[in-house]
């Protein structure tokens, strides 16, 4: 009796070990299948694929500057102030310009004077020289008299003039309707003619500007329509054309400056607002088009193919197309939005082979 229960006993505990080492080479075996990274196609990869984000600006912008130099005296507006046609901006000091204006008042009066006095004798030697009392040559000398006060006079209402103007120019003036973005000058400082002292942005022809790669100026010619959305106001689009392309890129970010002209402002629409500009001939292009790492591409000759993990996580080659390629990626068609690529170590892989996903290791 002792006998067969140590013999059950020895059963048992192998029937056990034969189970935890079933188990054990299951887990095993699941553990050693190929672990591979994936992406899902469609997901955002390519959703901002040519939308780029800016910046409404004034399309016209004025360096404002006095065209008489002086003292400021006063300055009317402050950065950001909301100015029209005309207005007053800056003056300064016109004690000086006065003086001048006084004096060629003065050279006029008697410049007047003169001219007066010549224009007298002129017609007194004129009837005597009808009457044959004194010579042509007289007559002459009180002809060029009158010409040279005439000339006189002309000068100085000339000077006298552009010292009124001159007087005038001790204001500055708005040129159009606008916005101050920037002052440079303030009251007690000297100032010379043609120094700027404010910057007027003219508010009735707003655009958006935008800074483009390099690798995608191409894509947006001038003339090319685009979308334009802005953060600010939500749910609102216009519609834009591309005004201007800079023919040079910025030396420090490598990008080019695209002006957009919004042919259908929103109400609201002020300067310094952001916005996206989405090219929407680019994204009916994209229709279909997928954008993936380079490594995921497997070619062993003229076809290009992709890695497509299954939903019984078994892999399978599929033929695409190759439209575009960028820096480590590109662009290609014959995939199915949603499908599951493997982005890394496609050269390692098997038709059919049974692969973990990042997904399922979580």
């Amino acid at each position: 009796m002792i006998i067969q229960n140590k013999w059950l006993c020895a059963a048992l505990v192998i029937a056990m070990i034969t189970c935890i080492s079933g188990c054990g080479q299951k887990e095993t075996a699941k553990e050693e299948l190929p672990l591979v990274k994936v992406t899902q196609v469609g997901t955002g990869t390519d959703s901002t694929e040519g939308t780029y984000s800016g910046t409404v600006r004034g399309r016209y912008e004025s360096n404002l500057s006095f065209q008489a130099g002086g003292r400021i005296i006063s300055r009317n507006v402050q950065l950001g102030s909301v100015v029209h046609n005309g207005d007053v901006l800056m003056t300064v000091d016109p004690k000086d310009i006065i003086q001048s204006v006084n004096q060629t008042q003065a050279a006029v009066s008697s410049a007047q004077a003169a001219l007066d006095l010549a224009t007298t004798n002129l017609a007194r030697y004129q009837q005597l020289y009808s009457q044959d009392a004194v010579s042509a040559a007289v007559l002459d000398q009180y002809q060029t008299s009158y010409d040279q006060a005439q000339a006189q006079y002309d000068q100085a209402v000339a000077s006298q003039q552009a010292q009124q103007n001159q007087l005038g120019y001790t204001q500055l003036t708005a040129d159009a309707d606008g916005v101050i973005t920037a002052v440079n000058g303030e009251v007690g400082q000297v100032v010379a003619a043609g120094q700027t002292v404010l910057t007027l942005v003219h508010s009735n022809d707003l655009e958006v500007q935008i800074n483009v790669p390099e690798n995608q100026v191409q894509n947006l010619p001038i003339g090319k329509a685009v979308t334009i959305s802005f953060w600010a106001q939500q749910g609102q689009q216009s519609n834009g054309v591309v005004r201007e392309v800079s023919p040079m890129a910025d030396t420090t970010s490598r990008t080019y400056k695209v002006c957009v002209t919004v042919l259908n402002p929103p109400a609201g629409m002020q300067l310094g607002m952001t916005a996206s500009v989405k090219n929407d001939s680019e994204e009916a292009d994209l229709q279909g088009t997928y954008v993936l790492p380079l490594a995921a591409i497997y070619q062993t000759g003229d076809q290009p193919q992709v890695w497509v993990v299954g939903d019984d996580h078994k892999l399978m080659l599929k033929d695409v197309t190759v439209a575009a390629f960028g820096d480590n990626s590109v662009k290609v068609t014959g995939l199915n939005a949603a499908d599951v690529v493997v982005t890394a170590g496609v050269h390692t892989l098997t038709e059919g082979e049974t692969v973990r996903t990042e997904s399922d290791t979580q």
